[in-house]
């Protein structure tokens, strides 16, 4: 137990080192390729193309011209390892005409109460567990987005700006600033395409640590290089988008499914088409609904390579299901998905409400 508690400190901080040292690691900002709404998730995080609601800021901010009513707040809470990760966003899109809309996004993945062993053994080499503490690792982004319609029909542009704010304890901390920019095209009720160019300015963190003499002496003394301060720089990553939806009947059921491709440019990574740099990262959802009171979605992503102990290897997917409910201005999503691709039982339940609200009758017109 001691040793796995002193352990977990280090491994914290060698991760802060090693992005320090690598300005293009994999991987980075890895917080922001979660997703946000129970809606997404259950199509496997596949709604470039088609969303149009106050989420639109983070997966394509074009479409916040779907925005209708005067205002729409998005909330999310998910929980990740039994409890140990949390992760909540809090959206804010507002119709500024019929023509153009803007919004506000607040992001927060961390893990609060991480023990501090650092000082767990005291000058006199004894272990003194009255000298443990706790600190909290935490990732912020705040997204500001604008949309507005094109001349030709059915195309709207739309650009985000994300402030990054990463902390772990008093050890470290780093701000970056990104840009996405994305473009929507509604060629008809029935087909919609969309493309997400996230960081296309490739986004930069500044990371800087600030070890006490006493930590420094500890992770001399232990073998441990101390992080110096660095620079870290998410590349760019281009999704491709395509959605459809048709009517079953005329009684307000419908169908539909979109098929999304994530091109990342930092490397080979674990995905379905490995390249280098580039790689693809296809996802997929399908839904079934009745009018706006329901709607039944089921997606897969993630779809990776892995080992077995003989050295064998074998294809893995993550599984999405989710279902929403919807009256009078008031959306419910509930999505349940697996941890990643591999074969290992961490799932986690994820909900997310929409409000839309008219505009004030006291509001000036």
């Amino acid at each position: 137990m001691l040793k796995n508690l002193v352990g977990l400190t280090f491994i914290i901080l060698s991760s802060l080192e090693a992005q320090a040292q690598n300005l293009t690691p994999k991987y980075s900002n890895e917080f922001l390729s979660l997703g946000v709404g129970a809606e997404a998730y259950g199509m496997g995080n596949a709604v470039v193309a088609d969303v149009d609601d106050a989420n639109a800021l983070y997966w394509n901010p074009a479409g916040l011209v779907g925005v209708k009513k005067w205002a729409e707040v998005s909330f999310m809470h998910s929980e990740y390892f039994a409890g140990i990760a949390k992760y909540d966003y809090l959206a804010v899109a507002h119709a500024i005409d019929d023509k153009s809309a803007l919004g506000i996004g607040f992001i927060r993945f961390g893990v609060d109460d991480i023990p501090n062993t650092t000082q767990l053994i005291d000058n006199n080499g004894a272990i003194n567990y009255d000298n443990i503490s706790s600190f909290s690792a935490g990732d912020y982004a705040f997204i500001g987005s604008y949309a507005r319609t094109l001349k030709i029909p059915g195309l709207s542009l739309g650009g985000s700006a994300k402030v990054i704010y990463r902390q772990v304890g008093d050890f470290a901390k780093s701000w970056g600033f990104g840009l996405d920019l994305g473009l929507k095209y509604k060629r008809n009720e029935h087909l919609s395409l969309g493309v997400m160019a996230r960081d296309i300015s490739s986004t930069f963190n500044a990371w800087v640590f600030t070890l006490d003499e006493s930590t420094q002496n500890v992770f001399l003394q232990t073998g441990n290089e101390i992080p110096e301060n660095g620079l870290e720089i998410t590349l760019p990553r281009l999704i491709l988008a395509a959605s459809t939806r048709y009517g079953l009947g005329s009684k307000g059921i419908y169908a539909g499914g979109e098929l999304d491709i994530d091109i990342t440019t930092d490397g080979r990574r674990n995905t379905l088409i490995k390249m280098n740099p580039f790689s693809l990262d296809p996802h997929f959802g399908v839904k079934i609904g009745f009018k706006e009171l329901v709607q039944v979605r089921g997606g897969i992503s993630s779809i990776q390579q892995f080992s077995n102990i003989d050295e064998s290897q074998y294809w893995g997917m993550q599984p999405n299901l989710g279902l929403g409910v919807g009256f009078k201005g008031f959306s419910l999503d509930y999505a349940f998905t697996r941890l990643g691709a591999s074969d290992a039982n961490y799932y986690t339940h994820i909900f997310s409400i929409k409000l839309r609200l008219a505009k004030p009758k006291n509001a000036e017109k």
